[in-house]
């Protein structure tokens, strides 16, 4: 393809290519995803799998493919100069093939994956293994009313192309419209959307994430982390979307550099009987870290709620006394805005494993801990 804003691109990763033939694998065709909506209970999987196995399944962003972009990803890209052999396909048979239906939110899903066994009570743990880039290009943008300056001059629908550098490291975007001076920042590529199946009867929007995970937008899921999420409904029904190659917490514009990914994933089931009674909610490990969130419309109840879920978490991990822990919270943990502009807001504390000595020695902290790295 030609090369835009004079930078080499490497090709796209179109569906298929490069998967090893013994892998268990999930492509983003139509047949394959949602639209706007999540699995629920009942929902057929698109696939089946034991605990502990690993899966490669494609992600494609909603970028380019919505009605105000005017759903057609061959025109929309190819107006930024991608030539028509570096659209993925799976992208335009997604707006060829399936329709979005009115109120549902922005984001394809790929899924859902049922894991054998699985039951309420349960945690699925989720384990990022790898998440290879599917194009070097993508889009930021505001729209909606929905960024963090709604009702000021910098409101209003609009977005910024983006490229990536040929190693993949640094996306580039241009500082002023038709200007050839260039902001480089770091690529940290991550799902936006991992999540189980709400109890529900009717498909919930993509939108608001919740205690089944779902659009929690914490950009420390990269790769060797693990999300823990509670099952909800029989085989957990496991989905992924809203892909991301970079995203500043707070996400204030309203979306992260959003592109598509494909993901390596390690599924596991921590059984009930293990997680006892804490109610941590999701809950997130790696890099070091130990990572509670907190999900509510009031960004003040959200953080309350991280609050409380860090501590019950540092006692099931390290045995400590909730009123230690909410003294050490305040001096040693930061509490960060995953995001601010996804209906419901999120934010997220990290927690240093390096911080504590003794560990409660449960197989619920063997396992988070081993997790963290």
């Amino acid at each position: 393809m030609t090369a835009v804003q004079g930078a080499p691109l490497f090709s796209v990763l179109q569906s298929g290519d490069g998967v090893p033939a013994d892998a268990t694998y999930v492509p983003a065709d139509p047949a394959q995803v949602l639209w706007g909506r999540l699995p629920r209970r009942g929902d057929v999987p698109v696939a089946t799998v034991e605990p502990g196995a690993t899966v490669v399944v494609d992600t494609i962003s909603h970028e380019g493919l919505l009605d105000d972009q005017g759903s057609d990803p061959v025109a929309y890209f190819g107006g930024h100069g991608v030539a028509r052999d570096q659209v993925l396909a799976d992208a335009v048979e997604v707006v060829a093939r399936r329709t979005r239906e009115p109120g549902a939110g922005p984001h394809v899903v790929t899924g859902p994956i049922a894991v054998d066994g699985a039951r309420p009570g349960d945690l699925l743990a989720i384990r990022v293994d790898n998440l290879a880039l599917r194009a070097p290009y993508g889009v930021i943008s505001t729209r909606h009313g929905r960024g963090m300056l709604a009702g000021t001059p910098y409101d209003g629908s609009y977005g910024q192309f983006c490229t990536v550098t040929e190693d993949g490291r640094f996306g580039t975007m241009p500082i002023a419209p038709g200007s050839p001076h260039l902001a480089r920042f770091p690529l940290a590529p991550f799902l936006g959307i991992m999540g189980v199946a709400t109890d529900t009867a009717e498909r919930v929007h993509s939108v608001p994430p919740g205690r089944h995970g779902g659009n929690i937008d914490v950009k420390l899921l990269t790769a060797g982390a693990t999300l823990f999420l509670p099952v909800q409904v029989p085989d957990a029904l496991f989905y992924v979307g809203d892909p991301h190659f970079a995203q500043g917490d707070g996400e204030v514009a309203l979306t992260a550099l959003e592109a598509p990914l494909r993901a390596t994933l390690h599924l596991d089931v921590i059984p009930a009987e293990q997680v006892a009674d804490v109610g941590i909610g999701p809950f997130a490990a790696g890099h070091g870290l130990v990572i509670p969130t907190g999900l509510d419309p009031d960004l003040n109840v959200a953080l309350s709620t991280c609050v409380g879920n860090a501590v019950d978490l540092l006692g099931a991990l390290f045995e400590t006394d909730p009123r230690s822990a909410y003294l050490y919270l305040s001096a040693a943990t930061d509490f960060t805005i995953s995001q601010a502009v996804d209906l419901t807001r999120g934010v997220h504390g990290k927690i240093r494993v390096s911080d504590f000595a003794h560990t409660s020695g449960s197989a619920l902290a063997r396992y988070v801990l081993g997790r963290a790295g």
